[in-house]
């Protein structure tokens, strides 16, 4: 029998990695937080919530039991990340392999996943996944390549690439857990801003400058936090910033396309069963770069935006305004 490898996250991203894990017949454990959908998963094979549309692996089962998942030596952790810290306090402990899976920053803490997991399971070998991944795409068996981050280093990667690449899921390896959470994490605000310029109606050139000013936000910042310039420039940051800032598939580009066709951010948010995670790291990545005089205007306007303070076409106005000065690789 294969071994069998835990997802902790019924939703959209968790159910994709669940079906990616099984396309070769591995055994999938998935721990859902609704029994209602752990039920669902177990009997007709789907996710009608979260992932609709997608028939799932027969090899994969579903509880709503975390302490199920407690003998297993991998799982991939996808709860949200503001729920991160409060889901591994309720895992039984243990030594094992810790994927974490969620892009974000805490609110409040203004700690990485990483930060959250190593606190919270301590005994855990700690990797980030992390990339260009829709997950209807992955679900879907489409190729996907991802950057794997191992605390552990090589010997770590050598461990779980075996369990966890599919021909149609390659990761690459790195040893930069910061880089790799902070070019997801900060992708996702500039995802906001590119949606907003879409719902305004701004044209290509304007997102094209955007995603192209919001990387140097990303490199400022992440050099700042430790990370390296080769792991932003790689798929877990430019890769997903090009992907993230470029689709309505993208949960935060719609949201800003919502926010730039004059919706409010109260509106834009309410009835969403997926989270937009931008908006919950937003602030509290301004509040980060700003306490470090790091210099993020495009992430400022987009927490100025979700607070309220001002309407769409005056945010970008107020970048449009800005002073003139050399571009430079990370001006």
């Amino acid at each position: 029998m294969s071994r069998t490898i835990g997802v902790i996250g019924g939703g959209a991203w968790g159910t994709a990695l669940a079906q990616a894990m099984a396309s070769d017949g591995s055994n999938v454990l998935l721990w859902a937080r609704e029994a209602e959908l752990a039920h669902e998963i177990n009997t007709a094979r789907t996710n009608s919530l979260f992932l609709p549309g997608i028939t799932l692996a027969p090899t994969i089962r579903a509880t709503s039991a975390l302490g199920d998942l407690a003998v297993l030596p991998v799982l991939l952790v996808v709860t949200p990340a503001q729920h991160l810290a409060r889901v591994l306090e309720g895992l039984p402990g243990g030594t094992r392999d810790l994927v974490l899976c969620a892009k974000g920053i805490e609110a409040g803490t203004g700690r990485l996943m990483a930060e959250v997991a190593a606190d919270a399971a301590p005994a855990a070998s700690l990797a980030v996944l992390s990339g260009p991944t829709f997950a209807h795409e992955v679900a879907a068996g489409l190729p996907t390549a991802v950057t794997l981050a191992c605390a552990g280093g090589e010997a770590q990667w050598d461990r779980l690439a075996p369990v966890l690449s599919r021909p149609q899921l390659r990761p690459y390896y790195s040893d930069d857990l910061a880089g790799a959470e902070i070019g997801g994490a900060v992708k996702n605000v500039l995802a906001i801003a590119c949606g907003v310029v879409e719902g305004l109606g701004l044209g290509q050139n304007a997102r094209a400058a955007l995603i192209a000013r919001g990387y140097a936000e990303m490199l400022r910042f992440g050099l700042a936090r430790g990370a390296r310039a080769e792991t932003l420039a790689g798929l877990c940051g430019l890769g997903d910033l090009v992907l993230t800032c470029s689709s309505t598939s993208s949960r935060n580009f719609s949201l800003g396309k919502a926010l730039g066709e004059g919706l409010s951010p109260q509106q834009a948010l309410a009835g969403k069963s997926s989270v937009a995670e931008g908006a919950h790291t937003a602030p509290v990545l301004d509040d980060l770069a700003r306490q470090t005089g790091i210099d993020m205007p495009i992430v400022a306007a987009v927490a100025r935006l979700l607070k309220g303070e001002a309407p769409a076409r005056q945010v970008v106005a107020d970048l449009l305004s800005r002073p003139l000065k050399a571009e430079g690789h990370f001006a």
